[in-house]
């Protein structure tokens, strides 16, 4: 007689996580005070994918600064950086945008005249005002415009005004990404599209059961978070949570980055009972 032995299928759980707001603290841009439990994660075997509005430049840097060797989606979705690092059989970087010239292009042909007169382009503007709106140091402030993909505006309009500006975004096969302190046209991309095309490739090549943690605080994130297994709100005082409708959404009582933690521990107790 032949006895079959069915082994349980192992868990590769993988984190998906916008960073200002969500990891990293609004004001400061750090996570010092979890970053000893951000690190355990890790050495658990669980992998963390900032997916951020950060350009290739900032995430790169945040990489070297915690010494980490983590991939990462940058530009709101536009482009994925070493998934490589996940199996070697992976591409070190996929582009899932157009370039920035073209966006441009697009921009300077499509809006009329009257709505470009609303709209600011922040790398236009003085230092002055840049780093105010950015609020970063200027060594970071620099690798915060090395803009690839997305072109990051203020829109001095009304509501109306706006509306109709991102409409003739959308009708041309573009986007307009809005996240804490800035808006950002972008290709046809965004975070949740950028998360599902990193999962499609890592499923190609890993045997496991993957299982998806989705950590946002803002209205850019939403799309993504709603795609994973448990998806996460870490306090945004400044955005509307209870206007959001996802089912089994955690949320946390504390801003970045104590709530980051609090959402990853709840989620992870739930998979592990």
């Amino acid at each position: 007689m032949i006895i079959f032995t069915l082994m349980k299928q192992k868990k590769q759980i993988i984190i998906f996580t916008d960073l200002d707001g969500s990891l990293l603290d609004k004001e400061t841009f750090k996570f010092d005070e979890i970053k000893d439990y951000f690190k355990e994660l890790i050495s658990k075997g669980i992998k963390i994918i900032p997916n951020s509005s950060k350009t290739e430049s900032e995430l790169t840097d945040f990489n070297e600064q915690y010494k980490l060797n983590l991939t990462f989606i940058s530009e709101n979705g536009s482009s994925i950086h070493g998934l490589n690092l996940i199996n070697k059989d992976l591409p070190d970087k996929i582009s899932l945008s157009r370039p920035v010239d073209q966006i441009i292009s697009i921009y300077n042909e499509i809006i009329p005249n009257d709505l470009k007169q609303k709209i600011n382009f922040i790398l236009k503007l003085n230092v002055k005002e840049q780093k105010k709106i950015f609020g970063l140091p200027q060594d970071k402030m620099i690798l915060a415009k090395n803009r690839n993909y997305s072109l990051p505006i203020q829109f001095k309009g009304n509501e109306i005004e706006k509306n109709e500006f991102v409409k003739i975004i959308n009708d041309v096969g573009l986007t307009v990404q809005t996240g804490g302190r800035i808006m950002n046209i972008c290709d046809n991309v965004n975070k949740s599209k950028a998360m599902l095309k990193t999962l499609q490739l890592i499923s190609k090549v890993l045997d496991d059961e993957i299982i998806t943690i989705g950590v946002g605080d803002n209205e850019n994130d939403i799309e993504m978070i709603k795609q994973a297994h448990y998806p996460c709100l870490v306090r945004n005082e400044n955005f509307n949570s209870s206007l959001i409708n996802i089912d089994n959404l955690i949320k946390s009582t504390d801003p970045s980055p104590k709530g980051w933690a609090d959402v990853i521990k709840t989620a992870i107790q739930k998979i592990e009972t």
